[in-house]
């Protein structure tokens, strides 16, 4: 008799085992990082008005449509954090691969690059606004200059990268938002 019991126990562990494990990881495991490493933000339209491109003509930012955007903005002029910032959106464009087409660099300032500047990164879209922290609240934060912004092909802002962001890792992030888009592929 004793024996049927612990038999009957032992069936009845090894089947109701996975289910207290399950519900033990949900009330007590967190994984130490979450999926993505830049900020998601709310996805809000992004369309500025009365922006200039680097030659003084109108920029219209929906030409950009269709592409997914990194924006790094600098109010105050590109100093050396806006300019880590390009060189890191730069590098990943390139690294990026056969999806570079995808993707376009957009520097949002007050002032024009210097032709140097300029030469170092070709292909890149500036577009000019006096007052920088008025076109969007996220552009109004006292740290803007140190972030680099994604824009979706709908001309959304969704994501907001950390200042001195790790360039691997926003790398896997872009990567996986080109993955699963459909909108953005040429």
């Amino acid at each position: 008799m004793q024996r049927g019991r612990l038999e009957l126990l032992l069936v009845l562990l090894v089947f109701a085992a996975p289910f207290l494990a399950a519900e033990w990881a949900f009330r007590h495991w967190r994984p130490e990082r979450p999926g993505n490493y830049g900020t998601l933000l709310g996805a809000r339209e992004f369309a500025p008005a009365g922006l200039e491109d680097g030659a003084g003509r109108p920029f219209d930012l929906a030409s950009l449509r269709g592409r997914w955007v990194l924006l790094v903005a600098a109010p105050g002029g590109c100093g050396e954090s806006c300019r880590r910032n390009l060189r890191l959106v730069r590098q990943l464009r390139l690294a990026s691969g056969r999806d570079r087409g995808r993707i376009e660099r957009l520097l949002l300032t007050a002032t024009r690059l210097d032709a140097d500047l300029a030469r170092e990164h070709p292909g890149m879209h500036q577009a000019l606004s006096k007052d920088v922290p008025a076109l969007d609240p996220e552009l109004g934060r006292p740290d803007v200059g140190r972030h680099v912004y994604v824009l979706d092909p709908l001309g959304r802002m969704v994501l907001r990268f950390p200042p001195e962001a790790d360039g691997a890792r926003m790398l896997q992030d872009l990567k996986r938002l080109l993955k699963y888009s459909k909108p953005g592929r040429g």
